[in-house]
């Protein structure tokens, strides 16, 4: 089962990342914004920072509340157990930034639930998605769980059956384009 403080500091993270602005410097522009009712609020975040519906919820929720504490550009605290400081140990620690270059652009795509394995963590959405986790200690490998992807250099296609059917690996934060993104969304939605 995923831990809900570590997913709920990463989607933090990401989203002031997205953004350029800390959770309070948004609250402040969403008072000064004169939106008085959740759903108003919901929206004109949406609008305004182009996040999508559960990042905007996300915002809005921490309206009056004690803040994550998380800071722009930074990783987010070590949770007790963090499984990521578990992935990424040795020398597959230094794909960690890897990793979160590409959970920040999953994120933009919308609402997900993250279960981390014991060596990947499992995207879901009413099932699972994608997996992302290191291969090597050089390459980060993302599973994609998809049955329309087209042959590609850059895909591994998968005996039918398993997890995913197609893997990719990266070992640059440059390969995070919009292939790869393509087929992340393609997966994303096969999983609605």
């Amino acid at each position: 089962m995923a831990d809900p403080q570590a997913a709920l500091l990463t989607q933090v993270k990401n989203i002031q990342a997205k953004t350029g602005l800390t959770l309070a410097q948004m609250h402040a522009q969403i008072e000064a914004s004169g939106k008085e009712k959740y759903a108003e609020k919901r929206s004109w975040v949406m609008e305004r920072f182009g996040l999508g519906h559960g990042d905007a919820n996300t915002v809005v929720h921490f309206i009056g509340k004690p803040l994550p504490d998380v800071q722009v550009g930074a990783a987010p605290p070590a949770a007790e157990g963090d499984p990521l400081d578990a992935i990424y140990t040795g020398k597959k620690a230094a794909l960690r930034p890897l990793h979160d270059a590409v959970m920040a652009r999953i994120a933009e795509l919308g609402d997900f639930e993250i279960a981390p394995k014991k060596t990947y963590l499992s995207l879901r959405r009413n099932k699972q998605f994608a997996m992302v986790g290191p291969a090597t200690a050089s390459e980060v490998e993302i599973g994609l769980n998809c049955k329309t992807l087209a042959p590609h250099p850059r895909l591994k296609i998968l005996a039918p059956g398993g997890m995913c059917q197609a893997t990719t690996r990266i070992s640059d934060a440059s390969q995070v384009d919009a292939v790869l993104l393509g087929w992340i969304a393609a997966a994303y939605q096969a999983a609605a």
